[in-house]
């Protein structure tokens, strides 16, 4: 399967673009070395069979969010903050101004 790729970087037929390989190249705009433009080029790509369990349209196995999971079985119940009388200091408190 075949598919085009545009980009602003000049790569040789035989090598690869986002994994895929080229098997034409084609300048849509040439590069301006004078104003320091980069050209533009469309490949023709090879596409690599996207394995079975990857392809569009099937369902993928899936875990549940963290917010669907049950908690774990080691952590408390209740809050895990510790209330000023198992700090063991003092609050002070300031007066207003």
């Amino acid at each position: 399967m075949t598919k085009t790729i545009r980009s602003p970087f000049n790569h040789e037929v035989g090598g690869t673009v986002e994994g895929c390989t080229i098997l034409e190249k084609r300048v849509v705009i040439p590069p301006d070395p004078v104003d320091r433009r980069r050209g533009v080029y469309d490949y023709v790509v090879n596409v690599p069979p996207l394995p079975p369990d990857a392809r569009p349209g099937k369902a993928a196995k899936s875990r549940p969010s963290k917010a669907a999971r049950p908690a774990p079985a080691t952590e408390p119940a209740g809050s895990t903050r510790a209330t000023p009388d198992e700090m063991g200091s003092v609050i002070r408190r300031i007066a207003g101004r």
